[in-house]
């Protein structure tokens, strides 16, 4: 790998960070973060940058705000460190799912962020499964959304699941997209779960418009958060005849008691990739919960733009 590049990692994203360096086999880049007592955040580079291509490995995942503050500061740090180039890889954008006006007077927050990154000085920005794919027009600046699909739909395939067994589910209307993904790689139909949402965080799953009587149900979505609204969906599709329920997840959020709702639920298992940490004492808490891991994934994107060759190809080798 070039050695022009430096990866950097801030605080939510170390292991990750450490894994595609392993990857491309390039060390990690030294960089101190400071967080003071009155809560300013400090990010200080430990090496000359000058000319270099910087890439900055952070999740805003909780504590979001935070998160995004110290990129923000970083880029800021590199830029006027004379970088040369200055690449965000952010597998888990904060803020995704404020993406437009739901009612009257509320803020569209993930353009606010994508103004905040290139104002600070961003040149490039990597993420992962964005909530709104439409989100990548808020950038005037290269943005690659990559998606976690096919490594989730592998780890079906690895399992020995018959496609004429498997039915691919979206837990709402507007995951039908991300579902035909999975669905063509498994060679498999899809079904969706009618709900309606009086609130944020609450759920109410009505309907399934598709056939899922003795089936396995694989549901796919971006994000789990309190995990209330993917239990909901899972029950109904069990009280439709589903033989077994699986989730597949993208970002797994898991606030509040996510964990022990998914635990209590009729999920018999739920594959999540590693955009956001998980700690310890989380995993110490779950027997349904496996990770697959996105350095690779990652690894290969940062070697496409680094080559000026085409990002889209790197899907292929998680097919």
């Amino acid at each position: 790998m070039d050695k022009e590049i430096v990866i950097f990692s801030l605080t939510s994203s170390t292991n990750l960070a450490d894994r595609i360096c392993e990857v491309l086999d390039v060390p990690q880049g030294k960089i101190k973060v400071e967080h003071f007592a009155d809560g300013e955040i400090l990010v200080t580079p430990q090496e000359t940058i000058r000319g270099k291509k910087v890439y900055i490995v952070q999740s805003t995942c909780n504590p979001v705000t935070e998160r995004l503050m110290e990129v923000l500061v970083c880029i800021d740090a590199c830029k006027r460190a004379s970088a040369g180039e200055i690449n965000v890889i952010m597998p888990y954008y904060g803020y995704a799912r404020q993406d437009r006006k739901a009612s009257a007077h509320q803020p569209i927050t993930s353009k606010l962020v994508a103004d905040l990154l290139q104002t600070a000085g961003a040149d490039r920005i990597v993420t992962v499964d964005l909530h709104a794919s439409q989100i990548q027009g808020f950038f005037d600046i290269p943005i690659d959304d990559l998606t976690a699909v096919p490594m989730l739909a592998r780890y079906f395939k690895d399992k020995g699941l018959h496609p004429d067994d498997i039915v691919v589910v979206s837990p709402d209307h507007g995951g039908v997209t991300r579902a035909r993904k999975m669905a063509e790689i498994l060679e498999a139909p899809i079904a969706i779960v009618d709900k309606r949402r009086p609130k944020a965080n609450v759920c109410e799953a009505k309907n399934v418009i598709g056939d899922v009587a003795g089936k396995v149900c694989i549901v796919v979505d971006d994000i789990c958060d309190t995990a209330g609204s993917l239990c909901a969906a899972c029950k109904i599709l069990e009280e439709h005849g589903a033989k077994e329920v699986y989730a597949a997840i993208t970002h797994g959020v898991f606030s509040k008691n996510a964990i022990q709702t998914i635990e209590d639920s009729v999920i018999k298992e739920m594959v999540v990739s590693d955009t956001i940490p998980m700690s310890e004492e989380s995993k110490a808490k779950t027997t349904k919960i496996h990770q697959v891991c996105t350095a690779n994934m990652l690894a290969r994107t940062i070697e496409a733009i680094q080559k000026h060759s085409s990002v889209s190809v790197v899907y292929d080798e998680f097919m």
